[in-house]
Parts: C-alpha cells; structure tokens; sequence
C-alpha cells in the first residue's frame, strides 16, 4: 500500500515500481538437525535478500515456530526502507527458522545458528549481506554464527554480523540503541509541537528492550512523567507518575508487572485509549485499528514497534491532529547502531558510549526534520513522506546502476 503511494507520488517507470515490488533473491534450506535424544529433525531456514542497490544488505534472523516467507519477505522490504530513510549505506533483508526457542536446550540452538550459517554462508558477509539478532534471538545466536563463519572462511570477519557480543566486536549502545532512537524522535516532535518534555505525560506499550528503554530514557534525560507501561498480561497506571526504573525491577523479579505498589492494573487496550502526551506502542504489530484509532488522545504517537497501526487506522489517524511518528522511522536506532558496529569492525577503531550516541542522535534527528519537513512542504502525511524519500533514494541508487 505504501510503496504504491510513494511510487504514484515519485511517478515511478512501470519497470521499476515491478522491481521494487519484489525481494531481488530469496534462499531457502532444510537445516537437518539432530537434538539431544538422538533424534533427528528438519527446521526450515529462509534469507530474503530485498534490494542491494544502495549497499549490503542488512537485516536481523528471527527464530519463531509460525514463521512464514511471506513475512520474511515483508520484513526485508521494511528493512529496506528503514536503512535508506536514515541514509544508511544499506539495502534491506531478514532471515528466519522456524522453530520454538522454548522447547528447545542451549545446545540445540547453538546447532542450528551454526547449521543456518553453513547453509547460507555463499551469500553472506560484509559486503553482502550483515544479519542480526531479531525475535528470539540475541547476541549469542551472533557470537555461534559468527564463528562457525569464520571456520568456513579461514579467516576473521567481525563486520559479516552485527548485534554481538561486546567481546566479539560488538558495539557499545546497542541495547538501548531502539528506544534512545525513537526517544530522539520524540524530543523532535516535541520541539516542532513546542511541547515541554519535563511537564508532558507519557503511556507506553511494551516493557522489553525497545519499550523499557524508551520509558526509562524519557524518564531519565527529560523527567516526563511516564503514567502507564504494559507487558503482554496488562498494564500497570498511576496518575502520578511510575518510577520506571522499579516497576522495571519488578518485573525483572516476579515476572510481571502486576501488583506493583501504587498502580492500578488497566489492559493494554485501555493503555492506548489513556489522555496522554506521548504514546508509544512498542510491542505487537496490528495493536492500533479501525475500533480504536479514533479514540485515541495523544498529541505523538511514536510507533516504536513494527507495523503498531493497521491500514484502516492509519487512515482514521491521518483525519486526526496526531503527529505520527511512523515506525522504520521511529525505530531505526537498532539498525543505526548496527551500522555503526560494522563501521568499527572494519576500521578496527572502536568508540566510547557518548560518542556512539552522539553518532546515532546524528542520524536520526537529520532523518526525522528531512521527513517532517517534506511533509509538510508537500501537505501529505509523515508515513507517506517516509516513504516517498526511502523509494526515492532506493530507486535512484537502481537508475544510477542501469537497473531500471
């Protein structure tokens, strides 16, 4: 839907709107691996390697037991857009397994990171292709295919991955890399909307990495009054505000939210509906519809998870006065901070916390004002302007190569 209206806005050749709508290669495999009875199972492995044209592809591998190439190929389309939004030097790509990490040991998957990277070693590396952790994976999924690829090839390449262990090569500010980018965001919308983040109010949805960062970093650099977060069981609320960093603590000890002194427990569908400054869906896609979208009461909705609005809310939203930060916008700081480990890698000069930071607000706050500026000069919406400029850079990076 999107790459239609920026390519009906850009008046793009027949040819290259074909071309873009599809993945340039797509790779499967069998991963035929034997588990700790002795047993012997197959586990289906796909990379989708989306547009190269502006550079390597880039892109995470998820490990999920209803994985499907379809999704795979959507999330490297994404990706693709996400890197050339904030002028990245990367195309777009994702990988996956299908498997269910739960019923699964340490040495097992240890069994099929390596077995992925056997079966699609050929078409990854620096220069080519630089995976990364994504759902259900994390830095030691990295660290296994890391080194099974440096077995195959003879030789070191920290630069082939990204999302590693800061022993292997990884970089400093990765973890908070996400939610620190959509909290840049969000301070520039506060100042386009002249909003005072100190006195401002905040809900977020989702207190895993992306959604725990973003309350304690809005917590921590401005002293907004974070009122409600939420975990996949429910939310928990205060008028007065939550010490993000405890209610953080808490969950970390008992698993939950719940029952956190002091705060009352509302679903996550009421979290969204809360009168609020900042919104922050940071969890599951599809959480905003065409049932709720018109009841939401933001004045920023910073889409820091995936695809957060359906199509039909997106155009409830646009009939509202909500400024909408939209997701690969949002929530480019991971990739962002994956770029610069890579940059490190291949220099072998690695940088303090401050300055990686320093770097990625760079980045990021350049992106947002190329964005908000472009909507505004051509009175269209801050999802279609993200758009219009990611297919705009990507299709000129094809013309210049002769691809179209």
């Amino acid at each position: 839907m999107q790459l239609g209206e920026a390519a009906k806005f850009l008046k793009l050749e027949p040819k290259l709107h074909k071309l873009l709508r599809e993945p340039a290669r797509i790779f499967k495999a069998n991963l035929k691996i034997k588990l700790d009875n002795g047993k012997t199972k197959i586990f289906q492995a796909f990379r989708v390697q989306y547009n190269d044209a502006r550079g390597p592809c880039k892109g995470g591998i998820r490990y999920h037991p209803e994985e499907t190439l379809d999704t795979i190929k959507a999330l490297a389309a994404w990706m693709t857009w996400k890197c050339a939004v904030v002028g990245i030097p990367y195309g777009g790509a994702k990988g996956g397994v299908v498997c269910n990490t739960k019923e699964l040991s340490e040495k097992e998957l240890e069994r099929i990171s390596r077995a992925y990277i056997r079966a699609f070693w050929k078409h990854l590396g620096p220069d080519q292709d630089v995976p990364a952790p994504d759902v259900y994976t994390s830095g030691k999924e990295m660290a296994w295919m890391l080194d099974e690829y440096e077995k195959i090839i003879g030789k070191k390449s920290p630069a082939m991955i990204t999302g590693k262990p800061l022993a292997l090569g990884g970089s400093l500010g990765r973890d908070s890399a996400t939610g620190m980018g959509a909290v840049i965001c969000i301070r520039e919308a506060a100042k386009h909307l002249k909003i005072d983040l100190g006195k401002a109010t905040a809900a977020v949805q989702g207190a895993g990495n992306v959604g725990g960062w973003t309350a304690k970093l809005l917590q921590q650099k401005f002293g907004t009054k974070i009122i409600a977060i939420s975990d996949s069981k429910c939310a928990v609320y205060s008028e007065k505000g939550l010490d993000v960093e405890k209610v953080l603590a808490h969950k970390e000890k008992t698993g939950q939210l719940h029952n956190f002194p002091g705060t009352k427990c509302i679903t996550n569908e009421q979290l969204l509906e809360l009168k609020t400054d900042i919104l922050v869906p940071a969890a599951l896609e599809n959480q905003i519809t065409k049932d709720n979208a018109a009841k939401l009461k933001c004045k920023i909705l910073a889409e820091a998870a995936n695809g957060p609005a359906t199509k039909d809310a997106d155009a409830v939203l646009k009939k509202t006065k909500i400024f909408l930060i939209p997701d690969f916008l949002c929530n480019a700081g991971g990739v962002t901070v994956s770029y610069l480990e890579w940059v490190q890698n291949r220099t072998g000069y690695y940088w303090k916390l401050n300055e990686v930071n320093d770097k990625l607000d760079e980045v990021m706050t350049k992106a947002f004002w190329d964005v908000t500026n472009f909507a505004e000069k051509n009175k269209i919406t801050m999802r279609v302007a993200a758009y219009v400029l990611a297919v705009q850079k990507v299709a000129e990076a094809m013309k210049l190569r002769g691809l179209a």
